[in-house]
């Protein structure tokens, strides 16, 4: 059986004459963490939301718990993206509506839970996402932007997702803050045997908790492999990224907090 539970193959991404991927392949393995990167325009969120339904690509296929996600009917198709679970950049939070009904709004619409089941159950999420209980009935102008990024991952964790997508979910956030935020992703990833698509810029993240990386790079993923492997990669960019000074830097946090036989503590 195999152990991909995401199958890009031959992606075509074009707005007008803008072509932004051409024949892309890619596989996301289950219960991995992957981290994709790339430099600016080349993509990233374009090709998370075009795995997850919100772009149609101009060609190609997307194949998810082996079905194509393409060529299903509209209820079918619903029926696997219940199995996802979407954190966008800024959070995407409804500033109308508090932090418990923003969670519970999926378990209703969805779920088909009465919204005194759903604001239990969003309760219980809030908790996981790390929350402390007062914060539910904040709306999400009171919030700090490590806060938000845990209501929105609360959100994106309300109907039990197979599949976790994450767009830059570290982007704003203090160095405590992103650590912390990165530690509650690995705890997650472990504790409910998620997989994870991860898009990020955050050298730090991608040392810290990533099991492969994608590049993309000239309308396609040029290397999809362990991070020693794609810091390796003979490429220009490649090089700059993980071994300028960022890279350097979060190379060596990592090599110090990995424990006596050379493995991070996460392992």
């Amino acid at each position: 059986m195999s152990t991909d539970v995401i199958e890009v193959r031959g992606l075509r991404n074009q707005f007008g004459t803008q072509v932004v991927h051409e024949d892309l392949d890619l596989d996301v393995r289950r219960g991995e963490i992957l981290g994709v990167v790339g430099g600016s325009g080349t993509g990233k969120s374009v090709l998370l939301r075009t795995i997850v339904g919100l772009n149609r690509p101009a060609a190609g296929s997307v194949r998810v718990f082996a079905e194509d996600l393409l060529t299903l009917d509209p209820a079918q198709r619903s029926r696997v993206e219940r199995r996802f679970g979407v954190l966008f950049q800024q959070g995407a939070l409804f500033s109308s509506l508090t932090v418990c009904e923003n969670v519970a709004l999926p378990l209703v619409e969805h779920a088909g839970l009465t919204p005194p089941e759903a604001a239990r159950l969003a309760a219980l999420k809030l908790a996981l996402a790390g929350l402390p209980p007062h914060a539910a009935e904040k709306y999400p102008s009171d919030l700090s932007g490590g806060m938000i990024k845990r209501a929105a991952l609360a959100r994106a964790l309300a109907l039990d997702p197979d599949i976790l997508f994450l767009d830059e979910p570290t982007a704003g956030l203090d160095p405590i803050g992103a650590a912390a935020f990165d530690q509650l992703i690995l705890t997650l990833r472990d504790a409910l045997g998620l997989t994870v698509f991860l898009v990020t810029h955050d050298l730090d993240t991608l040392y810290t908790i990533t099991d492969r990386v994608a590049v993309l790079s000239r309308k396609r993923v040029l290397v999809n492999d362990s991070l020693d492997a794609v810091a390796a990669t003979d490429d220009d960019w490649i090089h700059d990224y993980f071994h300028g000074p960022r890279g350097r830097a979060a190379h060596d946090a990592t090599s110090r907090a990995a424990g006596p036989f050379g493995k991070p503590e996460h392992e």
